[in-house]
């Protein structure tokens, strides 16, 4: 059986957890070409995966400052609000929001800072008197749980040139975000964020069916495996803002699955739903339902576009039993005249930090969990395959009921 050498190529996936004062996170990224003889890797890691066989995985668990920079209280500073320059290449004036993410080129008279610097740091705090930035990454001063598994071995004969990958940096590229500062609620509603392009009545934007799939079969693929290990035979799950197909295991036999969206033919091609409802969201966030008759919630790719989402939560907690699970899966593709602005407008790993201030701020809910993957290799047979190699990327957000 061919194993790990120090001049083998593999398909590797990593798998890194983390928590914060939210919850527990987890951040995949798939590496299709790990080279051993090149790449960079921390060493306990690599040496853990020599002679590692396919199927075979290695795990370290780093302090913090061992993968990362340590917290480092000189990148915590206060600026004027004179050198915050928010003005958008759109034209929008952005202004500083507490918790959020900004490009360093929007900070102007900072040292080693340039206005091509799209590196994200963070709003910590806005007063009247001025800004306190956080320039330190965001997983900076915390324990990190690396996996490794090993998808793949080629073995190769290749010279040593070429590019040399840093795969903890690619890991850790976004992950973070999603946490609040200093466990201060980030500051996602201000300056009209559930406004949208289109503010026509939804029913009217949704009354031709779409017969497609969002997503590419990669992606569609660990939604319905997500859904299948947390969804249990048996339960009443309620699919929320549902539409011709619902991203279920056909193995997954549910006593019922009820759809709730807003297009009569698309529930009406849902064979797995046993009820379907015609209800906007939008114009009425109380569902149809009595209390704690459900075991699950789901809302997938849709939570976008959500005008009241904490509402919706709210009531999603009244409709689940005591424990009951409402997940939420998404990415980065939506129906751009109906996403809220705020949806657009910030880092896609900060969107699981927007859902999970809708669960925090509904009070119904505890033990929130976030889940990313990125990096796995788009279908040969996608239509997409020429322009993109990768498959999109998959975010979930989940929480139990009280």
């Amino acid at each position: 059986m061919r194993k790990i050498e120090r001049n083998s190529l593999a398909a590797v996936e990593f798998e890194l957890q983390w928590r914060s004062d939210i919850g527990t996170h987890t951040d995949c990224f798939f590496a299709a070409k790990l080279n051993f003889w090149r790449d960079i890797l921390p060493k306990p890691l690599f040496e853990k995966l020599m002679n590692l066989s396919f199927g075979d995985f290695a795990e370290h668990r780093f302090v913090a400052g061992e993968i990362l920079p340590g917290l480092d209280p000189s990148k915590q500073f206060r600026i004027k609000h004179a050198q915050f320059e928010g003005n958008s290449l759109t034209g929008r004036i952005i202004h500083p929001c507490q918790g959020r993410f900004y490009p360093k080129g929007m900070v102007r008279d900072c040292a080693n800072v340039f206005r091509t610097n799209v590196e994200p740091f963070r709003c910590a705090e806005v007063t009247d008197s001025g800004i306190l930035v956080d320039f330190n990454h965001p997983l900076s001063g915390r324990e990190l749980h690396v996996k490794a598994s090993v998808r793949d071995i080629m073995t190769t004969t290749a010279g040593m040139g070429g590019a040399c990958i840093d795969w903890m940096q690619i890991l850790t590229e976004g992950p973070g975000m999603q946490a609040r500062w200093n466990g201060q609620p980030t500051d996602f509603f201000s300056d009209t964020p559930f406004e949208r392009s289109d503010e026509l009545p939804d029913a009217r934007f949704y009354e031709k069916p779409r017969f497609v799939n969002h997503l590419d079969d990669t992606a569609i693929a660990l939604i319905s495996g997500l859904y299948g290990r947390m969804l249990r035979d048996g339960d009443r799950v309620l699919d929320l803002m549902s539409s011709w197909t619902s991203h279920l295991p056909s193995r997954l036999t549910l006593k019922n699955l009820t759809g709730l969206g807003l297009n009569p033919e698309e529930l009406r091609r849902n064979e797995r739903l046993t009820h379907a409802l015609i209800h906007d969201l939008n114009e009425k966030p109380v569902l149809p339902f009595d209390d704690a008759s459900f075991d699950a919630v789901i809302c997938t790719v849709s939570v976008e576009y959500l005008t009241q989402p904490v509402a919706v939560f709210q009531d999603a907690g009244r409709i689940l039993r005591p424990g009951g699970c409402f997940i939420t899966t998404f990415s980065n593709r939506w129906f751009p005249p109906k996403a809220v602005n705020v949806w657009r407008q910030i880092h896609e790993f900060e969107r699981m930090g927007l859902v999970s201030e809708y669960f925090l701020l509904s009070g119904e809910y505890r033990d929130i969990h976030t889940l990313s993957i990125r990096g796995l290799p788009r279908p040969e047979d996608d239509k997409y395959r020429g322009e993109l190699s990768v498959s999109d990327p998959v975010y979930g957000v989940w929480a139990y009921r009280r």
